[in-house]
């Protein structure tokens, strides 16, 4: 039977992946306490924790979850960085001083990551920046379309002015007096 502790373990698990938009999973290759200090200072900054886990513990966890094609990642040992929000560009700035930790991926927004799918995530841009670049797309369609719906008719009312002064310059024998000036005039 499984003991009171182990389950309290499993249950953290388990609310770690159900309320982290980011959980990044790391190889941990022992490392001086000084160093993991600063890693966890740089990372907190950036509302990113580490968390040991063992993988006896995280594994039961994965088998029942959606998150099971994360379980060949926990072969050896793990710690995941976790945070609420997709903080990955600082996560990964952060990786990169510290050799003896090695992403090996993650689950951001509940999308299951290999670590090349991280460093591709990166590379997005904001929200934000993309919410603007739609907002600019669609206020650009109306304007088009309103542009395209007036050239038609501008362009007809164009050829039929053309038209009629075309008319009036020829002055024919057989043309109307209201063709040629005001109403009531007679041709001279």
């Amino acid at each position: 039977q499984e003991d009171g502790y182990a389950r309290l373990l499993r249950r953290q698990v388990e609310e770690i992946f159900r309320t982290s938009r980011m959980v990044a999973v790391c190889q941990y290759n022992s490392m001086p306490d000084e160093d993991m200090v600063m890693m966890r200072h740089y990372l907190r900054k950036h509302n990113i924790e580490v968390k040991f886990v063992l993988n006896e513990i995280v594994r039961p966890v994965l088998v029942q979850s959606k998150y099971r094609n994360l379980l060949p990642l926990f072969v050896c040992r793990n710690i995941l960085l976790v945070s609420p929000e997709a903080k990955v560009k600082e996560m990964l700035r952060v990786l990169k001083g510290v050799p003896q930790v090695n992403l090996l991926g993650a689950c951001i927004d509940n999308t299951i990551l290999s670590r090349r799918g991280v460093e591709s995530f990166a590379r997005l841009p904001s929200l934000e920046a993309s919410q603007g670049q739609m907002v600019g797309a669609l206020a650009l369609l109306p304007s088009q379309t309103s542009s395209l719906l007036q050239r038609s008719p501008a362009h007809l009312t164009a050829l039929l002015d053309q038209h009629i002064r075309q008319l009036r310059d020829m002055g024919g024998p057989g043309e109307t007096p209201e063709a040629q000036g005001t109403p009531g005039e007679t041709p001279g």
